[in-house]
């Protein structure tokens, strides 16, 4: 069986073909600038270089066509017929309280997904273009829709309520949903695995540290607790995005700067960040480089950034009454090493030591303790489109 796993953004396209007999990728690429004057896609082949090419892609509906072109291609693609394409698994970012689970795509499922727009005006939308290109294109192949948020739905009342008036949470649905579930769930499961435990036994800190960041607690294999709320503005400063500030400050810019509401969310989301505090980039490199040059604004977003993601390494421990393993991964954390260290260090504590020379394990799955820790500190390589894939055929079967 041969899934194709789709996660569609509002100008791009990406997406991986993985032969789960053997969970081998087959092929993987993106579409970029779709919708511009001119758009590029591009398509490996397993470890080959990338095929890229320059092409008009009006809409995603162009998108998934030059895609499937593209694994039909005679010299560079990986199928003779579109009927081996066994089903197509979507990254959807938003499911609300509607779904708890993956689920198989159909009309009043797609409904539920276009329900929740409001509280997802960025993501859900070219998620659902995604969609229903698919269903156009691949008619009677199977759509599996896998959410961000399905997996922290096991979250208690009392963990994802915000103290406002009841009635904007019964009415609204205003809450927090927590995201990256999907890549929580994955790396948790692993960490189980590279233990030797069952995940019902384990109580596991889950740290998806990118250019969009979130940690999880995960107790017994299920999220408990979540740094990202009702969106992926809330929890630790991320790349461009400012986490968790005092509300008040949100009024006192808008009536002191006169900002309207598209105003502020473009400065809270796009503006700042450690790109805020930095003024150099939202990527960790460029601020490693300009901290290595003696750049004390970087030195300290860096440093704000690892004592915000070290606290919630304490506070969800202590949520769960005790902590077996944390986790690092996405791109900061599986390769980042120097910010993986100041987040661990002074830890020991609660029972984290970390060894220096195993902490410079970039990219791929490795403890990274000492042999005395008594709590596991894992740099897992996260692997979202392959936990849809799975996904995608559990629920086929």
């Amino acid at each position: 069986m041969k899934v194709l796993v789709i996660n569609c953004g509002s100008s791009s396209l990406k997406y991986q073909f993985i032969d789960m007999s053997s969970e081998q990728v087959l092929a993987k690429g993106l579409c970029e600038r779709i919708g511009m004057e001119t758009s590029i896609a591009k398509q490996a082949r397993g470890d080959e270089a990338p095929l890229v090419i320059e092409i008009e892609l009006k809409d995603h509906n162009d998108a998934i066509t030059e895609v499937i072109n593209l694994l039909l291609d005679p010299v560079n693609g990986v199928i003779s017929d579109v009927s081996e394409i066994t089903a197509v698994g979507h990254r959807v970012v938003h499911g609300g309280e509607k779904f708890s689970d993956s689920t198989i795509i159909d009309g009043e499922v797609l409904q539920g997904i276009k329900d929740c727009i409001d509280i997802a005006p960025l993501h859900n939308p070219p998620n659902i273009i995604g969609i229903e290109a698919c269903m156009n294109l691949l008619p009677g192949t199977p759509n599996i829709a896998v959410f961000d948020t399905a997996f922290h739905q096991t979250m208690p009342k009392h963990a994802f309520l915000y103290a406002l008036p009841y009635n904007y949470y019964s009415d609204y649905r205003i809450r927090k949903y927590g995201f990256h579930g999907t890549s929580h769930r994955y790396v948790a499961a692993r960490a189980a695995e590279m233990l030797g435990r069952p995940p019902e036994e384990l109580k596991i800190v889950t740290c998806h540290l990118g250019n969009g960041s979130s940690v999880c607690a995960v107790d017994g294999g299920k999220s408990i607790e979540t740094s990202m709320g009702y969106t992926p503005l809330d929890g630790l400063m991320m790349g461009t995005r400012c986490g968790a500030i005092d509300p008040a400050v949100v009024t006192w810019l808008m009536e002191h700067k006169n900002l309207d509401s598209n105003s502020i969310n473009d400065i809270m989301n796009k503006q700042s960040g450690v790109l805020g505090i930095t003024g150099v980039s939202s990527d960790f490199r460029d601020i490693t480089d300009a901290m290595n040059a003696g750049n004390a604004r970087a030195a300290l977003g860096i440093k704000m950034f690892t004592y915000q993601v070290k606290k919630y390494i304490g506070q969800y421990a202590a949520a769960m009454g005790g902590i077996d393993a944390v986790v690092l991964t996405a791109g900061i954390g599986e390769n980042v090493t120097h910010v993986r260290w100041s987040i661990l260090e002074g830890l020991e504590f609660l029972g984290i030591e970390i060894d220096r020379e195993k902490n410079e394990v970039r990219g791929r799955d490795m403890d990274i303790s000492k042999p005395s820790a008594k709590v596991r500190a894992l740099v897992i390589a996260t692997n979202e489109e392959l936990a849809i894939a799975r996904d995608t055929i559990r629920l086929l079967a």
